[in-house]
């Protein structure tokens, strides 16, 4: 369907593809991944059309539908919500103009009735109904405006919209990040019977695990397809960076032992000739490129805050309601310091709404909010970004705080979220909502509170950002809760689980995983929104999160609980032989690099005139020579054994 091949494409002077080459067929689930900037927007312009390869060529299907959903900023004007997701192509959206326009006598009127009965528009409304329902919009939402709506609003009917038209080629740029839990798992069973071709960008790591038969990684200015989902993906990439490492290596110390022999010798009329062959030697091997070093995620200690009392946080018997709406009564909730708690439960629930009364964003209006001593409370929410300053640069905002870090501190932490080189100097006016959402977890990040609550911080954040947050707060000495979709963010950060449902509290004293053993979700993902669960959790609406969970004595638990217990051990055995054997690797190799320099060392005096004027040096640099080579042959080979039985 689709055919990327041999493109090469330079933009603002740097080359994002050379000869680079890609198959799209018909039914096709593909993940497009890479590091900011690699080039994945520019792959997507080109195949739209909206930008032409330098070389090579782009080739679609004859009559082939192409859907495209941008990141940010889809149109919208006068037409109705229903109007905008029933819009799918040109002659239909004219069509129901006229219709709405003019007389049911004219003959204009008629001819659009007949073209719009052509076009099938007659299956679209109640189509378009039922994908709008799915993406939470209300029967009531149909007749609005759609530029009476949010930014966010308006790219769900966009959506809405494709998925009524149904192309044969989907094109999604971060779908996921304007949804909320349940319409993201309406739209990812929806997408798994979608009849087309899907090419995505997308963080959501659970996402494309759950959709993608393919992943496409943009690197070394080349598409690289990895068969499987995200989590084969990265499998597939470690076993081949090793392979391309040792390669590397190997091909690297065979390049210098015939460089040095062609050093040693081309002066030599009776070696010249062998030198110069192996000089050819050397220019006519294909070259293995060295291997990128991965970047780290986190490059320095964050600041910590102050410690808190063991007991950070206390709602008793509090009340809360919407007008008539009640979402809690006689609520009690209680947490201690460095607690991770994440809430999970269906929209509605009240999960933001427990957030914001712990936040002090919303009155209690009923019962008490006590904080515990010396806790200072920090609240990160989508609004969080209108705080921003629009006149500061991004680097001034990073440390407009009572205690601003170094400049090469900031420097350093916006670079893990992405702001590198003069963007730091950057307005934040200028900045889209995704670097605005980034600019504002730096911030709270370099001055943190001991009482951090969280709604949805990973939304708009690529995969290299969502690692550079989990790095942060696994150094995080605070009390963290938080609401997510992100189920890889979840899994990395929480360690308590606390499920709200009509507005009840039922703690689970485990991790997701754990979570995940007692409840009846059928994925992880909809473990995220489950109304009920398989654990009874406490009577009433209590929820004081350190305590034990309350089905711990069920006979089952106890042994599944051990076989947790053996498998986390063993676990535990298997992480540590494989850091010892990295860190074996690691020492074989700063011993190979050492000889191997020792050896050049000596090669080089051993080339000197002079060392064979000064009586016995020739004779002592050589039998040193000897011993180098023989041991580095010796370690070389412990350095390639070992790697050969390393563990995954």
């Amino acid at each position: 369907m689709l055919t990327i091949s041999q493109v090469t494409k330079a933009f603002a002077g740097r080359v994002l593809f050379e000869e680079a080459s890609l198959q799209v067929n018909r039914g096709d689930r593909v993940g497009l991944v890479g590091p900011n900037g690699a080039g994945k927007s520019t792959l997507f312009a080109l195949i739209l059309g909206e930008a032409s390869p330098d070389e090579g060529k782009i080739s679609l299907e004859k009559s082939a539908t192409v859907g495209f959903l941008p990141q940010e900023h889809a149109p919208a004007g006068d037409e109705t919500v229903l109007e905008l997701a029933c819009a799918v192509s040109p002659e239909l959206i004219k069509a129901q103009r006229i219709l709405k326009t003019t007389p049911e006598d004219s003959a204009e009127h008629h001819e659009a009735l007949h073209l719009f009965d052509e076009h099938g528009g007659w299956q679209l409304e109640p189509k378009a109904k039922r994908i709008l329902a799915g993406l939470a919009f209300r029967e009531s939402d149909f007749d609005r405006p759609a530029r009476t709506l949010s930014g966010g609003w308006v790219m769900r009917a966009h959506l809405a919209r494709l998925l009524v038209q149904e192309p044969e080629l989907l094109l999604l740029d971060e779908p996921t990040n304007h949804l909320d839990l349940e319409s993201l798992v309406w739209f990812q069973d929806y997408l798994t019977n979608y009849p087309g071709a899907i090419l995505m960008i997308s963080h959501d790591r659970e996402f494309l695990n759950q959709l993608v038969g393919s992943i496409v990684e943009i690197a070394h200015r080349r598409l690289n397809r990895y068969r499987g989902n995200w989590d084969s993906y990265v499998e597939q990439k470690a076993a081949r960076e090793e392979q391309q490492l040792a390669a590397y290596k190997n091909q690297q110390r065979e390049i210098a032992s015939l460089q040095q022999f062609a050093d040693r010798f081309r002066a030599k009329a009776s070696k010249a000739s062998q030198a110069q062959s192996k000089l050819k030697q050397i220019d006519r091997m294909e070259k293995i490129e060295a291997p990128v070093a991965r970047e780290k995620t986190v490059h320095f200690r964050f600041p910590q805050p102050p410690r808190s009392g063991h007991r950070v946080i206390t709602l008793k018997n509090v009340d809360h309601a919407y007008g008539d709406l009640v979402v809690y009564r006689d609520l009690n909730f209680e947490a201690e310091r460095g607690q991770r708690i994440v809430l999970v439960g269906p929209n509605g629930a009240g999960k933001s709404t427990l957030l914001k009364l712990l936040a002090g964003v919303l009155p209690v209006q009923s019962g008490v909010r006590d904080l515990g001593h010396n806790v200072k409370v920090g609240y990160f929410s989508q609004y969080r970004v209108d705080m921003l300053d629009p006149m500061q640069t991004v680097l001034e905002t990073a440390r407009d705080m009572p205690n601003p870090v170094s400049e090469q501190v900031a420097r350093t932490v916006l670079g893990s979220f992405l702001f590198r080189g003069d963007d730091v100097f950057k307005t934040t006016a200028v900045l889209s909502g995704g670097e605005k959402t980034r600019l504002a977890l730096v911030r709270l990040l370099l001055d943190p509170p001991n009482l951090l609550l969280m709604d949805e911080p990973t939304t708009h954040l690529d995969v290299g950002s969502i690692d550079a947050l989990i790095g942060a707060l696994g150094q995080y000495e605070g009390t963290l809760i938080f609401i997510s979709h992100d189920v890889y963010f979840i899994r990395a950060v929480a360690k308590t689980v606390l499920h709200i449902s009509a507005g009840k509290l039922t703690p689970y004293a485990g991790d997701y995983d754990y979570y995940l053993d007692k409840s009846r979700a059928t994925s992880a993902r909809a473990a995220l929104t489950v109304a009920g669960t398989g654990d009874p959790g406490r009577n009433g609406n209590a929820a004081k999160t350190g305590i034990a969970d309350p089905s711990s004595n069920k006979p089952g638990l106890r042994e599944s609980r051990e076989e947790r217990r053996v498998a986390s051990e063993q676990r535990k055995a298997e992480a540590k032989l494989k850091r010892d054997q990295e860190k074996k690797i690691r020492d074989l190799e700063m011993q190979i690099l050492k000889l191997e320099g020792r050896q050049k060392e000596l090669t080089e005096e051993l080339e000197k005139p002079e060392t064979y004027e000064r009586g016995g040096a020739a004779t002592q640099f050589n039998r040193e020579l000897q011993a180098v080579t023989d041991d580095l042959e010796r370690v070389t080979a412990d350095w390639e054994k070992l790697g050969e039985h390393q563990v995954a």
